[in-house]
């Protein structure tokens, strides 16, 4: 599918960031890149046929949030910013999905979802469900544990749970305990596992229910804190009939 799409960001690695991540996973074609607001303004009177904006919002002399008020109403926009507490008034525009930096491929993965089912339906075509990144059954990496190296399948795996500067790591056969923090483990799993609650990452094809904010895998209950929800739940959303 291709989408014209703009960023608009006064970081420079922010937009770097963003165009690589356009470039090597979409077909979408990147239309320009802007360094504020009013340069924004300014390309879209020449481009009136971007379909979605990428928007900072936490810019200098005019905001994303503000910038925004001034387009037309039907643009679309996926919002970045280091600041969660701008989330609600964000909504209040055709926002498709809400960014929160630093982006993560991950995350990214989930959004490039979620705004190719948006586009399809404006164009009355079927959106297709996206499938989970799945993992080869035999992908496995070994685990330091004092001084044995355990074997385990990443398809096997329930969840992380960080105790401080360790973590143990739950898998349908054994309890591991990893001489490393939970930030560390995340940076080097696949999209199939996401972050919940400060102390844990789940695997999500391991969640058996979802209920009042608590995840169930098998017999154990695990937090989702307000933090990790929405990314949480946007996953879950493209998954959900």
């Amino acid at each position: 599918m291709t989408i014209r799409c703009l960023i608009v960001d006064d970081e420079p690695n922010a937009v770097s960031l963003l165009e690589m991540l356009i470039e090597q996973n979409t077909s979408w074609e990147l239309m320009g890149k802007c360094y504020d607001a009013r340069e924004a303004l300014a390309f879209l009177k020449t481009h009136p046929t971007i379909d979605l904006i990428f928007l900072d919002i936490n810019m200098p002399q005019l905001s994303g949030i503000e910038m925004a008020s001034l387009l037309p109403k039907d643009t679309r926009i996926v919002f970045t910013t280091a600041y969660s507490e701008f989330a609600a008034d964000s909504y209040t525009f055709q926002t498709i999905d809400y960014l929160l930096k630093p982006i993560t491929l991950k995350r990214f993965y989930s959004a490039l979802q979620k705004i190719e089912t948006h586009f399809s339906m404006l164009e009355g075509q079927s959106p297709r469900t996206p499938a989970l990144p799945s993992l080869p059954p035999d992908e496995y990496f070994f685990i330091k544990s004092g001084r044995t190296l355990n074997k385990v399948l990443l398809k096997d795996i329930l969840y992380f749970e960080g105790e401080k500067e360790y973590a143990r790591l739950v898998s349908i056969n054994d309890k591991i305990l990893i001489y490393k923090r939970l930030k560390d483990i995340e940076e080097q799993l696949s999209p199939s596992f996401t972050r919940v609650h400060n102390s844990y990452i789940v695997n999500i094809a391991r969640v058996d229910s979802i209920r009042d904010n608590h995840i169930f895998i098998g017999e154990k209950q695990i937090p989702i804190s307000e933090k990790f929800r929405e990314p949480f739940m946007n996953i879950i959303r493209e998954r959900t009939f």
